[in-house]
């Protein structure tokens, strides 16, 4: 669980530095149109702090960590590291006003494809051990899983 604790608390450091770094690049550069870079502070929040502490008050209350949890969160933060580079690769050119060839421009696209899916592929199996867990939880603690809707 304190893994789980630790990596929320990261990713919050990681999403306050990339709210700070798209506030003062625009204002230093005089960008005032919308930019990629305005999602890394969001995606970096959401998808990393909160999801993180989502998962600590679930181990705590179902105890779902298998051997392959640790195998699975590996890529979602691949996905998601992945995903906020590719937004700062994307944003900063655009803040800039620099042209991207069509090959970059295509390029970049993948790789934040491919960031996309490996967090979603790897959000699913993780919610897949959760609801593998909840009914041994249930069962343990004497309540009455087959009464439930």
């Amino acid at each position: 669980m304190k893994r789980y604790m630790n990596t929320a608390l990261l990713y919050a450091i990681l999403a306050m530095a990339g709210g700070v770094f798209y506030r003062e690049f625009t204002k230093f550069n005089g960008f005032t149109q919308k930019t990629t870079l305005s999602v890394v502070h969001t995606h970096y929040f959401l998808l990393g702090m909160v999801f993180f502490l989502l998962l600590l008050l679930l181990e705590k209350n179902f105890s779902f960590t298998k051997t392959t949890t640790k195998r699975v969160l590996m890529f979602y933060h691949i996905g998601l590291n992945l995903t906020g580079v590719m937004f700062v690769v994307r944003g900063v050119p655009q803040v800039l006003g620099s042209s991207l060839t069509s090959g970059m421009n295509a390029a970049i696209s993948g790789v934040a494809g491919i960031g996309h899916i490996l967090l979603g592929i790897s959000l699913v199996l993780v919610l897949v051990q959760v609801r593998q867990s909840v009914p041994a939880a249930w069962k343990s603690s004497g309540d009455c899983f087959e009464n439930r809707q």
